[in-house]
Parts: C-alpha cells; structure tokens; sequence
C-alpha cells in the first residue's frame, strides 16, 4: 500500500489544540491553495472561504456554537461558503437572466464544490503534521453568521474547519462495514445485522462524546420535526423562492 493511501486510512478529527500555537503563513496559504485546486464541476468553483483569524469574530462564534469551543482554540478556523454571487455578477456583465432560484441544483453545485475544496484542506493540514475537525454546526446560525461575515446576497455559509496543533491523541474512528456502503455494478440490499454490527463496533470503540448507538442516534435525528433554518437562510439569500 502506498503512503498516500496509508495516510487517507489513518485520517482522524481533533477537537483539542495548542492555544498557543501559531500556523505559520507560508503553511496557512499551502493549505488554502491545496483547498483551491480541488475538482470542480465545470471548473466553476462555486464557493468562497473566509480564513477566520479575528478572536473577536471567533469567540461570537463558539457563542453561537458552545459546544465547539475549538473554533476559538485552534490556530485558525476556516468557513467554507456556497458562493452563487460570482457567478451572479458574471451573469450581469453577460446581460443574461440568472434563474438562480428555478431549481435546487445550483444549491448542490455549490455544496459539492464547497465540500471537495473543504477535503483538501484537511488532508493538506494533516500531511503538515496538523489536526483538524469540521464543523457543521454553524448552519444552525446561518443567517447570523452571513450578518457576521458580511456575506452578499447568493451566498451560505456551509461549514467551518478548525486546524491547529493537536495536544491530544486520537484513534481512527471505525466506519460502517463495506457491504452496507460499497456497491458494485448495482444498488445491493443488505441485511440490517451490518448496522446492528457497526453498533456493537462503536461501543467497543468507545467515544465518550457519543451517548447513544449510532442508529439511535440518526432515529430520533430524523424522527425529530425539521428545523427548516438552511431553508430560511437561502430564501433571504435569494437562493429559493419563498
């Protein structure tokens, strides 16, 4: 097996930095020019990111999200945004109709993008010998953090990614057994005994910040009522039509 791939296996998430830390530049831009050269569909690169360095702006942050206080913590946490209002001036300057709002799919463009150039941007972190760890949370105070960010119209905010110095240890976490991902040629039902598996795996492993079995966990996630703040944030953004 070659590093490269070695190295993709052995990925994990760190929550706990070294506050006192500090990213080198020349590190910071390898890793935002590592994120910038990610695919893209028809290279059209819809999104932005906003390097977060300001203490200020972060500590808002963590208020928002208490219970990721390594935004505030790590060395520098980066925003990824959905960003349809380059295009939009493209459109202008071409003097053409942007029907941006007709249909999902510029929606998915972008979120695809946006997360592709976020995959990046953890593995160059990490071949720096940093941690790092996504949040996605920050969609709950979307239309708050797009205030904050003094974000324009045509734009969301989709996650955020926290990199520093790690001061704690973590194991790579287990993922679901192959079968109940990986398909060949076609979709394969599975018995429901791989999930039942994965959730005797996860207790063995023993997270201490998972407090229920991984299915129960997604049962009462999508049996809750729907919180429709995403939907609420791209209607004020012009994304969807109200």
């Amino acid at each position: 097996m070659n590093e490269t791939i070695e190295f993709l296996k052995n990925r994990r998430s760190y929550r706990d930095f070294d506050e006192n830390y500090v990213l080198p530049n020349e590190e910071l831009q390898a890793i935002v020019d590592a994120a910038r050269q990610a695919p893209s569909w028809m290279n059209g690169q819809f999104y932005s990111i906003i390097v977060v360095k300001d203490n200020v702006i972060r500590e808002q942050l963590v208020k928002w999200n208490p219970g990721n206080p390594q935004i505030l913590k790590s060395s520098v946490f980066l925003i990824f945004v959905g960003d349809l209002y380059r295009t939009k001036m493209v459109s202008k300057a071409h003097e053409s109709p942007y029907l941006i709002d007709e249909s999902i799919e510029p929606i998915i463009l972008a979120t695809t993008d946006a997360a592709l150039a976020l995959e990046n941007a953890v593995i160059a972190a990490e071949s720096l010998g940093l941690g790092s760890v996504v949040v996605g949370s920050i969609r709950k105070h979307g239309k708050e953090i797009s205030q904050l960010l003094e974000l324009p119209e045509h734009t969301f905010p989709l996650f955020g990614l926290s990199i520093g110095k790690p001061t704690v240890a973590m194991e790579v976490k287990p993922r679901l057994p192959e079968k109940a991902v990986v398909h060949y040629d076609k979709f394969q039902l599975y018995n429901y005994s791989l999930i039942e598996e994965y959730n005797e795996t996860m207790e063995i492993f023993g997270e201490a910040r998972e407090t229920k079995q991984w299915s129960q966990k997604f049962s009462d996630y999508f049996a809750a009522e729907p919180v429709m703040i995403t939907d609420q944030l791209l209607e004020m953004q012009g994304l969807l039509k109200k």
